[in-house]
C-alpha cells in the first residue's frame, strides 16, 4: 500500500496523468516539427509583408505631408530692403535686439530689422598715412 492511500484512502492517478499527458505532447510536436517550420515560415513572411506595407505608408504619408504644407505656404520676400542704398539713422533699439531704423530722407517710413545683421558704418575718407616704414634688405658693406 502507498502512503497516499493510506492517508487520503485513495489511489493517487495525478502525477502519472500529467506524466503520460506531458509525454503525449512531446509526442505531438515531434511528428509536427516539419509543419511547424513551415508555418513558421509563412508566420516571418506575413510579418516582412507588413513590415513592407507599413514603409510603404509612412513614406506615402510624408510626401502628402510635404505638399501639403508646400501647397499652404504663402509667398513672402524674406530680404527685406536686401539693397540698400545710403546711410541709415537708428531711431529706437528694443530689448530682443531689433532696431528700428530709418532712411537718410528723413521723410521715409523706418522699418524694423535684426540687430546681430547690422553693421556700423565707418566713413572711411578721411584716409591718412601714420608712418612709412621702408621693407627692403640694407646692402651689406664689405669687411
Amino acid at each position: 500500500m502507498s502512503p497516499y492511500r493510506i492517508i487520503f484512502g485513495k489511489m493517487c492517478h495525478l502525477p502519472v496523468g500529467i506524466e503520460h499527458r506531458a509525454y503525449w505532447a512531446v509526442q505531438q510536436m515531434n511528428t509536427e516539427a516539419k509543419a511547424c517550420g513551415e508555418e513558421r515560415k509563412l508566420q516571418l513572411q506575413e510579418l516582412d509583408e507588413l513590415r513592407l506595407e507599413s514603409y510603404d505608408a509612412a513614406m506615402w504619408y510624408k510626401e502628402r505631408t510635404k505638399l501639403w504644407h508646400d501647397r499652404n505656404l504663402r509667398a513672402k520676400n524674406l530680404q527685406l530692403k536686401s539693397r540698400w542704398t545710403g546711410p541709415y539713422v537708428i531711431t529706437s533699439l528694443r530689448s530682443n535686439g531689433a532696431l528700428e531704423i530709418q532712411g537718410s530722407p528723413p521723410n521715409s517710413q523706418p522699418f524694423i530689422v535684426n540687430g546681430h545683421m547690422v553693421k556700423i558704418y565707418r566713413d572711411s575718407s578721411e584716409l591718412c598715412v601714420v608712418e612709412e616704414i621702408s621693407l627692403r634688405i640694407p646692402a651689406l658693406s664689405s669687411i
